[in-house]
């Protein structure tokens, strides 16, 4: 059964979350390092970490698995998320999987050495309603995909 991790700290689409779980029946972890309000859902579960760097990623990391989502901006989260078989969606509708996450990670690392060299980086766009939405919708088309059975191909023996 897929299940979603939220990184919940700064993320600003915990509701689309909601919306998305409590339409299909699934189980969400609300993982933060101080307390947040949660919906009063007997499948929504608020989980509150010591504070401290990467604690809560480390909870996320280590039970997400193979047909999970992880909801995430955390590009280091990401990978040691899809490292496991999970799918990580940022809260703009990217969706970080296995084909996407090297590229992602390759750029995080890039910007953090141009940085800490002392170069004036652009920030990241603000985030808006068309992100939401586009949030929503990737979500939405995730849980679809990632509920269907997956299909194991039929070996015929009897062909020679």
């Amino acid at each position: 059964m897929t299940r979603i991790f939220v990184d919940a700290d700064a993320c600003p689409v915990k509701d689309e979350v909601y919306r998305v779980a409590g339409r299909y029946g699934l189980h969400v972890f609300v993982v933060s390092n101080r307390m947040i309000a949660v919906p009063e859902a007997p499948l929504v579960e608020r989980v509150v970490v010591d504070a401290g760097p990467d604690v809560a990623d480390d909870w996320i990391a280590e039970r997400a698995a193979a047909r999970d989502v992880v909801v995430t901006a955390d590009i280091p989260l990401a990978a040691r998320c899809v490292e496991k078989g999970a799918v990580v969606i940022e809260p703009k509708g990217r969706l970080l999987d296995q084909d996407a996450i090297g590229m992602a990670l390759a750029m995080r690392n890039l910007m953090t050495d141009l940085r800490s060299a002392g170069v004036m980086t652009p920030g990241g766009a603000g985030f808006g309603k068309a992100d939401r939405s586009r949030f929503l919708s990737a979500l939405d088309t995730l849980v679809v995909k990632m509920r269907k059975p997956r299909v194991r191909p039929v070996v015929r023996r009897d062909i020679v």
